[in-house]
């Protein structure tokens, strides 16, 4: 019995891994965590039974001890209570699920507390990459990606030698304005950005993956995940989504990894690694499907990820506010503070604004994100 802790058990990939548990019975679930949604957490609570769970809102946990005073399970909050999930003794393996920087604490501590990690919050790495694969080589921990590109890459890599890659080809499927201008994209409403032509995310990364930030956050998670330089990190736009990136050797021979787009192969691939268990879906039809296209990524319309190649080459803090300005930034889209071009507009704002600190400390990453957070409330005033 394989025991784990789910970091953002409410959304997208946390509901996924609870389906893979469901589907499997050798799979325990010893602790979660979300951020305020407590009607989905007390259903959680009451199918799988975990002794310890946090919600991040300390209002919210108060709610949720009073809807299940009749279930033996611990309740806690804030981020001593997140750390405190990811920590559980029981748990063999820590799903880091949750949006954005909220990750880097627990997960350093899991990592630290002898806990793998199935990494799903590409922000930890970006942000603090430095420090967590550190402590991973000295702590003798795994970390798993979950990101479908990363554990492409990861599966492409069985077998192989790392010291052998020559690059690694990081597939994206362009979005759903691939082939927009600037002009054509002026006017895009939420509900157009939130249209995702091959996947079905949470509205943050949907969000991303339209501007192509995503993919940019992804080149900087790369580099930490598989040891490369980011010049040896070439992203190339595949629109079927069924190639989900491959690896270049200096032989020349390159391996694929192939499927249909669903998450829950990589989660699945993360929590029982290196076997493969049976997985229930659809398989690809090589027939039906014809061809398999490739182009270019459009660095003009789609600046952000050329942001992101900057931001990674200058190091230091700078990934952090190249982050932490998309985070609040597609957070204010969400809310109609903001227009969607404007998204870019900050994080180059912000980016212009800042001077970096080489080698940053976890505090020092949650000091320049407030710093960030400055600087858009100063200038966009929210």
């Amino acid at each position: 019995m394989k025991k784990i802790a789910i970091l953002g058990s409410t959304g997208s990939i946390g509901t996924q891994t609870l389906e893979i548990v469901r589907a499997n019975n050798d799979l325990e679930v010893v602790s979660i965590a979300a951020g305020s949604n407590i009607i989905k957490l007390e259903e959680q609570i009451r199918e799988f039974h975990p002794k310890v769970v946090c919600v991040f809102d300390e209002k919210a946990a108060e709610q949720l001890k009073v809807a299940v005073a009749d279930v033996s399970v611990r309740i806690v909050a804030g981020m001593d209570g997140l750390i405190e999930v990811a920590m559980v003794a029981e748990a063999e393996i820590v799903v880091t699920a949750f949006v954005g920087m909220i990750g880097i604490r627990p997960t350093l501590e899991a990592i630290r507390a002898g806990k793998d990690i199935a990494l799903a919050n590409k922000e930890t790495l970006v942000t603090a990459g430095h420090l967590v694969m550190k402590e991973a080589e000295e702590c003798g921990v795994k970390i798993l990606p979950v990101d479908s590109e990363h554990s492409a890459i990861f599966q492409s890599l069985n077998g192989e030698n790392p010291k052998e890659i020559e690059k690694i080809l990081l597939t994206a499927s362009g979005g759903p304005f691939r082939g927009w201008t600037r002009e054509q994209m002026k006017n895009v409403q939420v509900e157009d950005a939130l249209k995702h032509p091959n996947w079905a995310m949470g509205q943050k990364i949907t969000i991303d993956s339209s501007t192509m930030v995503n993919k940019g956050l992804e080149v900087i998670e790369a580099k930490w995940l598989f040891g490369t330089s980011l010049e040896d990190i070439q992203v190339v736009v595949q629109p079927q989504s069924l190639i989900h990136s491959m690896v270049q050797f200096r032989d020349g021979g390159i391996m694929a990894q192939l499927g249909t787009p669903d998450m829950k192969l990589p989660i699945q691939y993360a929590l029982y690694y290196p076997e493969r268990r049976f997985l229930a879906g659809e398989r690809v039809d090589f027939a039906k499907i014809g061809q398999i296209t490739f182009e270019e990524p459009d660095l003009n319309n789609f600046p952000g990820l050329a942001l992101a190649y900057r931001a990674g080459e200058i190091g230091g803090t700078m990934p952090t506010v190249f982050n932490a300005a998309n985070e609040k930034a597609v957070a204010m889209f969400l809310g109609r503070k903001i227009s969607y071009l404007t998204i870019i507009e900050i994080i180059e704002h912000c980016m212009k604004e800042h001077q970096k600190v080489e080698h940053p400390s976890v505090e020092k990453i949650l000091e320049t994100e407030q710093e960030v957070y400055e600087i858009i409330a100063h200038k966009w005033g929210n």
